[in-house]
């Protein structure tokens, strides 16, 4: 079985998905993908936490974003 057939079975299998649909989780270490595309097309995509890939852009987003709302908000303060 080559990866791409390992990559769709895992991304059809209920098992690797969590929460509702609209705002659900996957989670495999099988995928080699680390985005995925949701199960609802007009979302988009999310990120697989079963590779550390997923975890990294998932930390970077929940860290990373607020970070840069802080540094942005104390650069236009310091401008007054």
């Amino acid at each position: 079985m080559d990866q791409e057939t390992i990559n769709q079975a895992e991304w059809r299998n209920p098992d690797n998905w969590s929460g509702p649909k609209w705002l659900s989780v996957y989670f495999s270490k099988r995928d080699s993908r680390v985005w995925v595309p949701e199960q609802i097309p007009a979302l988009g995509w999310t990120v697989n936490l079963g590779r550390p890939g997923g975890v990294a852009w998932l930390f970077a987003v929940i860290v990373g974003l607020p970070l840069l709302v802080l540094g942005a908000c104390l650069l236009a303060i310091s401008f007054r």
